[in-house]
């Protein structure tokens, strides 16, 4: 994504949000928490993020909720989700332009 208008791209998300009746609010969170370490790192094309960091602010307690809510998220086309076996590294984020998702 090149530059990242943070209203455009909020309002895009949240009108997606309030269509898909698959999401919960774990999903939700998790999707709230990966999108605000995006804007902390100042929206590079991909980053990377720490489970923990990602669960504490999520407020996710389980990493079974964890990975199952990432996962979806990137079945559902609201993220890409590259894992790392590596824990030092964690994993890679590249965020879905909702920009243009907006009526």
């Amino acid at each position: 994504m090149e530059t990242t208008n943070y209203i455009k791209h909020l309002t895009g998300v949240y009108n997606s949000i309030s269509s898909d009746t698959r999401l919960n609010p774990s999903h939700i969170s998790l999707y709230m928490a990966i999108f605000q370490l995006w804007n902390m790192n100042r929206f590079p094309e991909i980053f990377f993020i720490d489970r923990a960091e990602a669960m504490q602010l999520s407020k996710i307690g389980s990493q079974s909720t964890y990975h199952k809510c990432i996962r979806e998220l990137e079945q559902w086309t609201y993220l890409k989700y590259l894992p790392s076996r590596n824990h030092f590294k964690g994993s890679m984020i590249k965020m879905i332009n909702f920009e243009k998702s907006i009526t």
